[in-house]
């Protein structure tokens, strides 16, 4: 366990100065100048150098230049081994401990690794493979932030552009809350909303329209821009947003923009299309002495941005070449750098259940556009986590070794969850941590670990162990 003394000075400091980082500078640009990073404490002897301070870009025109990517990363640490990872990801299914797995590694703009493990269906088994279609949750949020970047970066939008612009009918407790809540607010859960506004009733079976009706009636918890507050219902105004900006839906709009170009071509929206993909994934959850698959459930598909995207892990290791900077003909690095760059501060993931990789690893924690960012031990993560009935999900990305990684798996199960932290710290030469209780060509028993972004915490009317995670 680490001490807390160990955190870093600058970690309390950087999380007092999240908020409202972004809406002063670069207003009409894709990208803007954030507060630095913490300078990170002293290395221990077990890890690597931590990243150093960067310099982001500064604001232009609006039409930000196109850059390559970084010259040069620093290397992996010694003993980065994938074939080690892919035993533990198959060690994962052994037994059916898991039903189904996939799983990616890229590195400075190459595959690594992208291959699946297991089963779709206990029922009507078929090997999981690259091009297996999964149910991304929340990961979905992403791609939210990113379409919305994209018309930023082309002058059609700005960050600060107020939504009530593009959905006038916004209404909110507060008469002048609405006509002050920016692209940005939304895409960063600053809204002023409870958390999970609503989320029981798409559970329930209500229509997103409807919801955004019912805005007006649900209690502010503060001023739009002030707090932090996860979203779902409220998250998706984005949708609307890029709607009326683009003149194209908000699924047809990400599928043009970024599917396409970036060649994820087995991904989708919604239920239908899940299920009309050649071989998809079934949810699971736990029943009798197994596993039960179910038929997926099209509530959170109703909320597209929150919680639409479908995608392989072949689509999702491109996804993740491209936000690690090396297509700048789809996403230009000042917008990446804006992408992933903190906004507000989320303290409170570094207090979730002990023995998690969050409470020993995070010095601080923020939300930017569509993307969690972490210090990781003094080293930047960029991250996000999904869960919806049967179906889990992780990603993230160092930026400063040019790692990307991705799990996603089929069952209410958190036991693939140590896979990532078990990579990253192998990226980073860190001092092991038993994140999997996994050894590799022995009999092989997964940790219990449970985490905070695979199932959303429960509270009074606002979500069920089923909701979108935090």
């Amino acid at each position: 366990m680490k001490d807390k003394a160990q955190r870093p000075r600058g970690g309390r400091a950087w999380q007092l100065g999240l908020v409202g980082m972004l809406m002063p500078v670069a207003l009409g640009s894709a990208a803007q100048t954030p507060q630095p990073w913490p300078a990170p404490a002293p290395a221990a002897a077990t890890a690597a150098p931590a990243e150093p301070v960067a310099s982001f870009p500064r604001p232009t025109d609006g039409r930000p230049e196109q850059r390559p990517p970084p010259a040069a990363t620093m290397p992996l640490a010694a003993g980065f081994d994938v074939r080690e990872f892919e035993a533990m990801a198959q060690a994962l299914v052994a037994g059916q401990r898991v039903p189904g797995l996939a799983m990616a590694i890229v590195h400075d703009g190459r595959v690594l690794s992208a291959r699946g493990y297991g089963i779709t269906d206990v029922r009507a088994a078929e090997p999981v493979d690259a091009h297996t279609v999964f149910r991304l949750a929340s990961l979905s949020k992403s791609f939210a932030g990113t379409i919305a970047g994209v018309l930023v970066s082309e002058g059609a939008l700005r960050w600060d552009s107020k939504v009530v612009d593009y959905l006038p009918g916004l209404r909110l407790a507060d008469p002048q809350a609405a006509q002050r809540v920016t692209v940005a607010d939304v895409l960063s859960h600053r809204v002023g909303l409870g958390r999970h506004t609503y989320d029981r009733d798409i559970e329930r079976g209500a229509d997103y329209n409807s919801l955004v009706h019912k805005l007006s009636d649900a209690p502010m918890t503060c001023a739009p821009g002030a707090c932090y507050s996860y979203q779902n219902v409220a998250f998706s105004l984005v949708g609307d947003v890029v709607f009326a900006t683009s003149g194209q839906f908000y699924n047809e709009a990400v599928s043009r923009r970024l599917f396409k170009p970036l060649g994820m071509n087995d991904a989708s929206f919604g239920l239908e299309g899940i299920q009309s993909s050649p071989r998809w994934a079934k949810p699971h959850v736990r029943g009798g002495r197994g596993w039960t698959s179910l038929m997926p459930k099209p509530t959170y598909y109703r909320v597209a941005p929150a919680a639409g995207v479908n995608a392989s892990i072949s689509d999702m290791a491109q996804w993740l070449i491209a936000h690690t900077g090396h297509r700048p003909d789809v996403l230009p690095a000042p917008l990446l750098a804006t992408l992933h760059s903190p906004i507000v501060g989320t303290p409170g993931e570094m207090q979730s259940r002990a023995g998690s990789w969050r409470r020993q690893r995070l010095n601080a924690a923020g939300y930017g556009l569509g993307w969690r960012v972490y210090d990781y031990a003094g080293h930047r993560v960029v991250f996000h986590g999904g869960a919806v009935q049967g179906y889990r999900g992780l990603m993230a990305m160092v930026p400063e070794r040019g790692l990307g990684l991705v799990v996603l798996w089929n069952s209410e199960s958190s036991l693939p969850s140590g896979l990532l932290p078990t990579v990253i710290d192998r990226a980073l030469g860190l001092q092991t941590q038993r994140w999997l209780d996994v050894d590799v060509g022995d009999v092989l028993y997964a940790s219990s670990h449970s985490e905070s972004d695979d199932a959303a915490p429960a509270g009074p009317a606002t979500t069920n162990a089923h909701a979108q995670p935090e």
